[in-house]
């Protein structure tokens, strides 16, 4: 079959006169429109890539962003586990060095260190909405952190000044636990495991088997030293300043100890036992401050840790029966 399929007509011949190409000529003029055909395509692709999809950079710039959103997300879950340790740390500098000094406390208002006026973060608007927020929340939290360890570290300065101002008075304080055993049951309303209603338990439980060495939490003289209804056996040691600590339920005293005996911190005073009205051998340690009965916890603070501190206090209180 030929391949010549176009025709012009020959005025002059009268006649249709099939069209020849040259090879050359008709392979040139199948590149130039497939060429010309690429370049329209090539056009129409990248145009509706520009407006859809983006161009190489902002595609890279894109992917940049998503990167730092999922950064500042992580940031985010940082910040807020700061927080928590910073209120950790707020807590007990209230509840046992400020209160143990006799300091007033701090309030949650003052910590929080709040500020007021003009948008701070103003400027994070002009961001998308995502970005927008958590660029907000970032900064306003890191401002709050930044003021909040300025204020616990005026309070830091301030016990630290309070305790070079009183070292002898801290002397009698009672700040060390009485004897090495494990935390039983806390201060706070407890079911009597003897007569077996809730009342309230005025000190803390420590294990201690019969003949465990107890010792003396502070510096003071020997207020009583001896039986005492459901206590049992008792050692009550005036301290001064308005402190009295009570060790119970003994099985004997040490050498010496009697009403009127000085007392160092530190030194033995006798031994634990099960004497008294109580369901099994262990020391119940308590303090008072100007007469009234305090969470002995909080005055554990020269030899516990913060970390030691909140694992005791959830153990006192989750534990719902006292040992006495």
């Amino acid at each position: 079959m030929s391949d010549i399929n176009h025709f012009y007509y020959d005025n002059e011949k009268c006649e249709f006169v099939p069209v020849v190409y040259d090879k050359r000529k008709k392979i040139f003029n199948a590149l130039s429109f497939w060429a010309i055909n690429g370049i329209v395509m090539a056009s129409v692709a990248i145009i509706v890539l520009s407006n859809f999809i983006g161009s190489p950079a902002e595609i890279a710039l894109k992917a940049e962003n998503k990167a730092l959103l999922e950064q500042l997300e992580t940031t985010r879950i940082s910040i807020t586990e700061l927080e928590t340790e910073l209120s950790s740390i707020a807590e007990l500098d209230n509840e046992m060095y400020r209160s143990v000094l006799g300091l007033n406390p701090i309030t949650e208002d003052e910590r929080m260190a709040g500020t007021g006026g003009t948008d701070p973060y103003s400027d994070f608007d002009l961001y998308s909405d995502d970005a927008s927020e958590i660029l907000r929340w970032t900064a306003s939290r890191l401002d709050n952190l930044e003021r909040r360890l300025g204020i616990q570290k005026m309070s830091f300065d301030e016990i630290k000044s309070y305790y070079n101002e009183n070292q002898e008075r801290l002397k009698h304080v009672p700040a060390i636990r009485p004897v090495n055993g494990i935390l039983l049951s806390g201060y706070g309303p407890r079911i009597h495991p003897v007569l077996k209603y809730r009342r309230m338990h005025e000190g803390i439980d420590f294990r201690a088997n019969i003949g465990t060495d107890i010792y003396s939490t502070g510096e003071g003289t020997v207020k009583y030293a001896g039986r005492r209804g459901n206590y049992g056996l008792l050692v009550e040691i005036d301290h001064g300043f308005g402190y009295v600590s009570r060790y119970a339920h003994m099985s004997g005293f040490a050498d010496g100890i009697k009403t009127g005996a000085k007392i160092e911190r530190g030194q033995l005073i006798g031994f634990s036992g099960e004497s008294g009205m109580t369901n099994g051998p262990h020391l119940h340690y308590e303090v008072h401050y100007n007469g009234k009965a305090v969470d002995p916890l909080n005055y554990l603070f020269a030899d516990i840790t913060p970390e030691e501190y909140l694992m005791y206090k959830d153990i006192a209180e989750n534990n719902p029966m006292s040992m006495d």
